[in-house]
């Protein structure tokens, strides 16, 4: 191969500009030209490319964001769409592709690969939730910036003898409601996976008072039901608003930025480097990069993408003994 593509799809992610750097910086080393695709699959039907060298990752690595810019298609999740982004690679001149992308732009890769394409997947999502590896790119910086929040959430909450409902992201996955609630130290985590109901929730909260504690952190999953706003409505129904001050917090897309941390720049530099050397030797075709304990490994892209991800028991088991 000569020349290759790296696109970053699906929702934005602290990392992915060290991926492109690594990407971009390794096929320049073995030789190849790089294109970058602006705009995620919509940029590729459009044919929005955009020549990469050495200068144009220069100090991107500690960036949040993408500098290649995403978005979400519809179109590309038609037959007529791929076909359409297949003609503009082709008509380009580009050999292989790097995806850089969540599992829905992973899944439409592996379409892309089923039609012949060669390309590699490297996983990024904030929510844990890309069956085949252990963690993501974004994953590591997400949880260090709920953690900053929460802590910050706590010294008020603490001074006021408050309780507080986080709302974090995980539409279908509660893993970073899960994970920062027990490195957080809250009281209790709802996620999508673990039904509670809106009185444990009550029962928890009055709890904690009775017990002396000057404050209550409740961790909400957005996508756990009956959701943040019903809990809130029906804690101010019950009177217990009147009892004890509860307040109510969305983090929402402060997630997703921010200068990425050390673990996930190194993270984004491994895999890219590891797409690259395994799309050009062959190897990697039709698979995603994944992290397995401390290793780099390729897990096909039909299995990367053929189920949900379930949360780890461990950490389930931990959260059942610590938050409370």
């Amino acid at each position: 191969m000569r020349r290759i593509a790296v696109i970053t799809s699906g929702g934005d992610v602290p990392g992915l500009n060290a991926c492109i750097r690594a990407v971009t910086r390794t096929a320049l080393h073995y030789g190849c030209e790089v294109i970058g695709i602006r705009r995620g699959y919509e940029g590729l039907m459009n044919g929005e490319f955009v020549s990469l060298d050495s200068r144009s990752v220069a100090g991107i690595l500690r960036q949040g964001g993408t500098m290649l810019g995403t978005a979400r298609s519809e179109r590309f999740m038609t037959e007529e769409g791929r076909r359409a982004a297949l003609e503009q690679l082709r008509s380009a001149g580009i050999e292989g592709m790097v995806v850089i992308g969540g599992n829905g732009s992973l899944a439409g890769a592996y379409k892309l690969y089923e039609m012949g394409f060669p390309l590699v997947g490297v996983p990024k999502t904030i929510d844990n939730d890309q069956y085949g590896t252990d963690t993501a790119i974004g994953v590591d910086t997400a949880l260090n910036t709920i953690a900053d929040a929460v802590g910050r959430i706590k010294d008020t909450a603490t001074s006021h003898h408050r309780a507080f409902l986080i709302e974090v992201m995980g539409r279908n996955c509660g893993y970073l409601a899960l994970a920062s609630g027990i490195i957080c130290g809250a009281e209790m985590a709802l996620i999508p996976e673990r039904p509670a109901t809106l009185e444990q929730v009550a029962h928890t909260i009055v709890e904690s008072y009775r017990i002396g504690k000057a404050h209550c952190i409740i961790m909400v999953a957005e996508g756990w039901k009956p959701g943040l706003r019903a809990l809130k409505d029906y804690l101010c129904d019950t009177k217990l608003n009147e009892r004890f001050d509860v307040r109510e917090v969305v983090l929402g897309h402060i997630q997703r930025g921010g200068t990425p941390t050390a673990f996930d720049r190194l993270l984004a530099t491994r895999m890219g480097v590891r797409a690259v050397e395994s799309l050009l030797d062959g190897s990697g075709i039709g698979k995603m990069v994944a992290l397995r304990g401390a290793q780099s490994v390729l897990v096909d892209l039909k299995e990367a993408t053929s189920q949900p991800k379930p949360l780890p028991e461990e950490l389930l088991r931990i959260a059942d003994m610590l938050c409370r």
